[in-house]
C-alpha cells in the first residue's frame, strides 16, 4: 500500500490510502500552518504509511494538533504513535470524547472542544461542530476551516467505495445513493448517508456554506 498526497485547497492537503482488504480509502487532512493540523490518524498499524505522506509536506515532528470526527481505531487508531514523534502535538476534539475516552487512551492530555468553540493554529480557524451520535458514538463531531470555508467530515458522510479521484465537482450524493444500491447487491454493511449530512445546528451544513467539504 501507499499514500497519496493531494492538495485540495490552499495548504489543506488530503492523505488518501486505498486498502486492499477493505476496498476502501481511509483519508487523512492535513493543514498547513503555524501550528499544522492533522485531521484522523488512521490505523495504528498505518502509522508508517501516514507519516510519510505527512513529511511530504512538512516535518512530521511539528504537527501541533490531531483532530478526529469519533474515536474509533481508523479515525485516531495512531495518536499515541504521532505523540511520540511529535513533542508538541496534542490531540482536540470534543468534551465528551476528551473526558470519556482520551482520558484513558491518549499518552498526552486531549484538548476538549465545546460545540461552537474555535481553534486558532495561524492564518486560520477551526469551529468545532458537534453532531452527537452522527456517525457513531456522542462525541462525534466535524472542524470547520473559516478562512477557506472548509468543511472537514467523517468517512462515511458520503461514503464511495473503491478508490475515487480526490477531487471532483459532480453529484457526490447520487454517488453515494449508488453506493448503497451496490452494496445491497454484494452485502456492503457499511451505512451512507443517502441526503447531505446534516447537523442539529440550524440550517445544517448549508448554514455555515462550505467551498469544500473534506
Amino acid at each position: 500500500m501507499e499514500s497519496k498526497v493531494t492538495e485540495v485547497a490552499p495548504d489543506v492537503y488530503r492523505i488518501s490510502t486505498f486498502h486492499p482488504d477493505y476496498q476502501i480509502q481511509f483519508n487523512q487532512f492535513l493543514i498547513k500552518d503555524d501550528e499544522p493540523f492533522l485531521m484522523h490518524t488512521g490505523f495504528r498499524k498505518m502509522f508508517e504509511l501516514t507519516r510519510a505522506a505527512v513529511a511530504s509536506v512538512i516535518d512530521p515532528a511539528t504537527l501541533r494538533w490531531v483532530g478526529f470526527s469519533h474515536f474509533e481505531p481508523d479515525e485516531c487508531g495512531a495518536l499515541n504513535e504521532w505523540l511520540r514523534i511529535a513533542p508538541q502535538a496534542q490531540a482536540v476534539c470534543s468534551f465528551v470524547g476528551a473526558t470519556v475516552m482520551l482520558n484513558d487512551f491518549s499518552d498526552r492530555p486531549a484538548k476538549p472542544l465545546n460545540d461552537q468553540e474555535t481553534l486558532e493554529i495561524g492564518r486560520r480557524r477551526l469551529r468545532f461542530l458537534a453532531t452527537p451520535h452522527l456517525p457513531h458514538g456522542w462525541d462525534a463531531g466535524l472542524f470547520f476551516e473559516e478562512t477557506d470555508r472548509t468543511l472537514l467530515v467523517f468517512r462515511s458522510s458520503f461514503f464511495h467505495p473503491g478508490d475515487p479521484e480526490p477531487m471532483t465537482e459532480s453529484d457526490i450524493i447520487g454517488r453515494a445513493r449508488e453506493s448503497i444500491i451496490m452494496g445491497q447487491k454484494t452485502r456492503w454493511r457499511r451505512t451512507c448517508p443517502t441526503r447531505p449530512t446534516r447537523t442539529r445546528h440550524s440550517g445544517g451544513l448549508q448554514a455555515w456554506q462550505p467551498q469544500t467539504l473534506g
